[in-house]
């Protein structure tokens, strides 16, 4: 992905993405804008390793593709934390 668009369009759409599925899981006040950026590169990373998984293929889906991607895998990544660390 960072090839294609570039580091700070990776950055921003993580941030977003981040942003976003901590809104949905309820992590936001515990969050901050570098740990957004984080949860969703990784959620991004997470989401097409999860998506190619079941036959999705992302590859050059566009901007819109790569934020939905990002959003779901920060959202299971995210998911994932909570359950692990027991916080509802």
């Amino acid at each position: 992905m960072p090839g294609e668009y570039g580091f700070i369009v990776w950055i921003i759409i993580g941030g977003l993405a981040g942003w976003i599925a901590s809104k949905f899981m309820g992590t936001d006040a515990q969050q901050g804008l570098f740990l957004n950026i984080i949860v969703g590169v990784i959620g991004a990373l997470l989401g097409g390793f999860l998506l190619k998984l079941f036959g999705v293929d992302i590859d050059g889906a566009g901007l819109i593709m790569t934020f939905v991607t990002a959003l779901i895998g920060a959202c299971v990544l995210l998911f994932g934390l909570k359950a692990i660390s027991g916080r509802r």
